[in-house]
């Protein structure tokens, strides 16, 4: 049963009641999820960021901080058809995107072939500890999570809108990982690092976990109710300074674009693509949704531009050697990239 929440009538923009319910939406899926993860309030705002912004997301964190929980719950609270995928060394392409099999009807004789999906066909897909496969195999991912088809035996199958990956990671510095290909890494709208609890938290984390209550998941949006919020992120209109400025904050990252800081080019061996600028004004939308507001501001570009940007771009062997990943980087870029130049 979904529990009622109301639905607005169309996603026009001058429609205050479609924004109403959007943060109605985005405040009942964190109720549901909280009921079950303590904490991560920052990780879930990011995830649903992701949702309603139609983009994938990749969790990075050491084993054992309830990542594959936090997105299997967020799961259970929507009606959409859920996928999981256990990412291992032996896992094979047709694993992820599905196989033909050969049958026979016993009656007649005839053999045909019959395409079985795999579990990549769902609206939201958890890949669990996704750079512990090889990159054949994470390619199989690619043409999914950017064109929404999956091409196999000959023909492309269409993917069922939404479709999201949602996957999680552990450090590349842990044994039996992979790196993830920097086209891989692209197509994630977002890279969220996820954090260990305060002690407040992992105490009552533990309170929870070691007793014999299990708390139920109520689902709190339809597939229909997803696609409009989706809709209308993408309706939200944006002023010309801070579309520039989101543009601008990309182009920092280039160290052969006349942008880029003079002081951050040595530490830069290459920036991110257009499709970075792309997915930063979209989670902006996102987040100004979420809270219920008509239009996007630079806080929120600002806000998103470290989980947007930093997985893109690579940082040259001073900056490794200076200790700088690439959210550092993206840190000094919002310090040197001032309001004031597109304001």
């Amino acid at each position: 049963m979904v529990a009622q929440v109301p639905v607005a009538a169309n996603v026009a923009m001058d429609d205050l009641e479609a924004l109403e319910f959007a943060k109605k939406a985005r405040d009942a899926v964190a109720a549901q999820v909280a009921r079950r993860v303590v904490g991560q309030d920052a990780v879930i705002e990011l995830l649903m960021t992701a949702l309603f912004a139609n983009g994938h997301a990749l969790s990075i964190g050491v084993p054992g901080l309830a990542k594959t929980l936090l997105i299997a719950t967020l799961a259970e609270t929507m009606q959409l058809k859920f996928g999981r995928i256990q990412f291992t060394p032996d896992l094979m392409p047709s694993d992820v995107t599905g196989i033909e099999v050969l049958e026979e009807e016993r009656a007649t004789g005839h053999r045909a072939y019959r395409f079985l999906e795999g579990p990549i066909f769902a609206n939201i897909l958890l890949g669990d500890e996704i750079n512990r496969t090889p990159p054949k195999t994470q390619a199989a991912l690619l043409q999914a999570m950017q064109e929404r088809r999956v091409t196999a035996g000959g023909t492309m199958h269409v993917l069922e809108e939404p479709f999201l990956v949602l996957a999680t990671q552990n450090p590349i510095e842990q044994h039996g990982t992979y790196p993830l290909p920097e086209a891989q890494l692209d197509r994630f709208m977002l890279a969220i690092h996820v954090d260990y609890p305060s002690l407040d938290e992992e105490l009552e984390i533990v309170r929870r976990t070691t007793g014999g209550e299990q708390q139920v998941i109520e689902p709190v949006l339809t597939r229909e109710q997803v696609l409009r919020i989706q809709a209308l992120v993408r309706a939200v209109p944006i002023a010309e300074h801070v579309l520039q400025y989101a543009v601008r904050l990309v182009r920092a990252t280039r160290p052969e674009d006349a942008a880029c800081p003079a002081t951050l080019r040595p530490l830069l061996a290459y920036g991110a693509s257009p499709r970075a600028s792309q997915c930063l004004v979209l989670a902006a939308k996102a987040r100004a949704v979420m809270a219920g507001r008509t239009t996007l501001s630079l806080d929120d570009v600002r806000a998103l531009a470290v989980p947007t940007i930093a997985h893109r771009v690579v940082p040259s062997f001073r900056a490794e050697a200076e200790g700088m990943d690439g959210r550092k980087l993206i840190e000094r870029v919002l310090a040197e990239v001032q309001v004031s130049a597109v304001a």
